[in-house]
Formats: C-alpha cells, sequence, structure tokens
C-alpha cells in the first residue's frame, strides 16, 4: 500500500453521523447548525434518493472558453470603477467593480482567459450568492458541463453545488489537530475524473472576520523550476489518480455516493491547450502511483515531486475571504488548501461552481489528435494498464509507444 493512500479528507464536505442528523432519508447538519446558518437554502444535505443515482460523463469535446478571449481584456477592465491588483507578479489577482453575476458571454470569454493568465482570481463585493441556483448553473454552464461531486453536501435538490461547511465548534477545530500536526492539503479538485475541472467558482456564503484563508500554488512554476534532465526523465510518465479512498471515507462516516469510485490514468506532465505550457499534474489527494515503477520507486519519485510541489512558497498566493468575495481559479494550474487558524465557533460555509474541461494530455499533438471516440478504447484499457506489472507495462506499453 503506497503511503500516499493515508490521506485525512476534508472533513468539511461529509456528512459527520457522530454530530449531524437523519430525517425522511434526507442528511443534513444538526438542528444548531442549521440555526446559526445566514444562508438555510444552501444548508448541507445528503439525499439517500441521490445514491449511486449519477454516471460519469462519458467522453465529450471540450469547448475552452479561453480561446475566445481578448488578451487586452478591454470588455472587463474599461469601466473605470474597475480596480485590479496583482497579489504577486506571476499569481494571482484581487479585482473590484466587476460583478461576476452580471458578465455577457464576451466578458465572460475574456474571464476565462485571465483566469488561464493569472491562475486565480478573488473577486469583492460580489451578489453572486443571492442569484437563484438556475441562475448559477446557467452561468457554470457556459463553461462547460457542471459536475456532481460524488460524497459532499449539497442543496436540497441541486447537487451540481459542492458545499464546504466548517462546522461552528471550537472543539471540532481542536480535535483536527489532536493526530496531525498541520492541515494543509494541497490538492487540485477531483482530478480522478477522466475529465477533470477546468474553471472553478468558489462562492462564500458566511464567514468569520479571519482565518480559513485559501492558499494556491502555481503548477506551471513547479515544472518550471525542475532540471532540464529531470523534465526529460518525467514527461511521458502517466499517473493513477482515484476516488477510492474518498468513497471509503464518506462512507465509513454515513454519507453517501452519487456515482461509483473512478479511477483514470493521467500524465504527470499536463499540456495547457490555451497557454501551451506544461505544468505538473498531481497532488496528494488523488494521486497513488507511477505506472511502470516498482512501489518503492513510484513512491520516492512522487514524494519527492510533491514535497518539491508544497515547498513552493515563493510560487504561491493566500487569498482572504469576507463574506461577499467569490474567487474563480484554473483548476489544471493551481493547487488549493483551505487553512485552518482559528478557534473560534464562526461557521465558515461556501459553495463551488465546478465545470468540466479537456481530457489531461501530455501534449499540443496529443490534444489536437485527441477524440471521444478514441478516448472510449483507452478508458476500456485502464484496468489493463493498472494490472501490469513494471516490466509488463514497460514491453508493452513504453516500447510500443517508441515504435
Amino acid at each position: 500500500m503506497t503511503t500516499l493512500g493515508r490521506i485525512n479528507y476534508d472533513e468539511a464536505i461529509h456528512f459527520h453521523n457522530d454530530s449531524d442528523k437523519a430525517k425522511d432519508g434526507i442528511l443534513t447538519v444538526s438542528d444548531d447548525n442549521l440555526q446559526k446558518l445566514e444562508h438555510p437554502e444552501w444548508a448541507p444535505t445528503w439525499d439517500a434518493k441521490d445514491d449511486h443515482a449519477f454516471e460519469h460523463f462519458k467522453p465529450f469535446k471540450h469547448t475552452d472558453r479561453a480561446l475566445f478571449g481578448d488578451s487586452t481584456f478591454k470588455s472587463l477592465t474599461e469601466d473605470k470603477n474597475v480596480i485590479v491588483r496583482k497579489v504577486t507578479p506571476k499569481l494571482g489577482l484581487e479585482v473590484e467593480g466587476i460583478q461576476l453575476s452580471k458578465l455577457t458571454d464576451k466578458q465572460k470569454d475574456d474571464l476565462a482567459l485571465l483566469v488561464a493568465e493569472k491562475g486565480v482570481i478573488a473577486f469583492r463585493n460580489q451578489d453572486f450568492k443571492f442569484q437563484s441556483f438556475e441562475d448559477i448553473k446557467k452561468w457554470g454552464n457556459y463553461f462547460g458541463p457542471l459536475h456532481v461531486h460524488p460524497t459532499s453536501g449539497a442543496p436540497l435538490n441541486n447537487p451540481e453545488f459542492h458545499l464546504v461547511f466548517r462546522r461552528g465548534s471550537a472543539e471540532e477545530q481542536s480535535k483536527i489537530f489532536q493526530n496531525k500536526l498541520h492541515n494543509i492539503a494541497w490538492h487540485s479538485d477531483v482530478t480522478y475524473e477522466n475529465q477533470p475541472p477546468g474553471l472553478t467558482l468558489f462562492a462564500m456564503l458566511q464567514s468569520g472576520e479571519s482565518g480559513g484563508d485559501t492558499q494556491f500554488l502555481d503548477m506551471f512554476e513547479a515544472y518550471d523550476r525542475l532540471s532540464p534532465f529531470m523534465k526529460e526523465k518525467i514527461d511521458d510518465l502517466k499517473v493513477l489518480h482515484t476516488s477510492k479512498d474518498q468513497a471509503f471515507f464518506a462512507k465509513q462516516t454515513g454519507g453517501i455516493e452519487r456515482k461509483d469510485p473512478v479511477s483514470s490514468i493521467h500524465p504527470l506532465v499536463r499540456y495547457h491547450p490555451v497557454l501551451k505550457r506544461k505544468c505538473l499534474f498531481i497532488n496528494k489527494g488523488f494521486s497513488r502511483r507511477i505506472l511502470g515503477l516498482k512501489i518503492e520507486e513510484s513512491d520516492n519519485l512522487l514524494m519527492f515531486l510533491l514535497n518539491h510541489i508544497e515547498s513552493c512558497l515563493d510560487a504561491h498566493v493566500r487569498l482572504n475571504w469576507d463574506s461577499n468575495t467569490v474567487v474563480v481559479w484554473d483548476n489544471r494550474r493551481v493547487l488549493h488548501t483551505a487553512t485552518t487558524d482559528w478557534e473560534t465557533d464562526d461557521i465558515r460555509h461556501a459553495f463551488r461552481v465546478t465545470t468540466l474541461a479537456e481530457r489531461p494530455v501530455g501534449s499540443k499533438e496529443e490534444y489536437e489528435s485527441w477524440t471521444p471516440e478514441l478516448e472510449e478504447k483507452n478508458i476500456s484499457l485502464t484496468d489493463y494498464y493498472l494490472d501490469l506489472s513494471p516490466a509488463e507495462y514497460y514491453e508493452k506499453v513504453i516500447q510500443e509507444d517508441k515504435v
């Protein structure tokens, strides 16, 4: 068993059978916490009728709206009331004066390109959370199909939303550190999907006065800092990403699975079709092993790369929240982590809209030649590749690719 499998999954997205409640087949948080919600319509629920009621998306050709964006971004910034501040020279922006809920389609295209170029953007003073569920879903659908999370809480009858709910208890916060030294968990969302998310929106519903920041880390920069020799050695490697551990954790705590666990094989180094650059595409949450390597070889290479990523604090930003902030990021490019640094009874309540993008590939050529039909064949071979020994994988996959 790889050491990467022992992950503590985020308690803020799952049902807690020791403190939450069930009624008429609907799981939700305790009455005490429900009374504390400023937006009860967004209360986390896990509906029994949704258990294994959803399928994973079949391969589809993604149209990236950033490819239609204007690199001058005039549609977004020509208003004199718009204020844009760089968080760092390479990563992150903070913006005031743009109302995301009011964007035209042209502005959405420019937004997609700006998010790709800057990685992550915090928009202040937003009214997004006051829009209807249907309007928010329509907004997200412009950028791609909406992901349904297999195990997280969602507003009742709206499984397209992923809810984060940190229960208002200082005691709960202290429990987090009973058996570990920190709660930093760098990850990219649901990379176990065959076509993981691209543009992701995260909106705060209720926050405390301070603390609970979200940190983001640039995987372009992490890749670029590797030596040419190391890049050459890892560029063609493939990695197993799986949701099996997350599903197991959700079941342990009494939750549901909206769809079956899934495993996908992705490139260790991913090509970004908008920026035409390469980035590392691994994370401790869902990446499990490198195909073609023995257990110790895979663990050591993954841990080297993960330790390198996590030490790149000069390639990351830390964005703080208030109850009217919305953050949009490129899930292909950045990792993120919550920050557990408060000791009050403040509730942290937020929702995520996750839009699926292209199938991760390792090169421009692979991106341009990709088709849904070929991908169906690749998916059918997943178990075959995973069952090969390192020697068999070298002979039947690596050597054949060289011919």
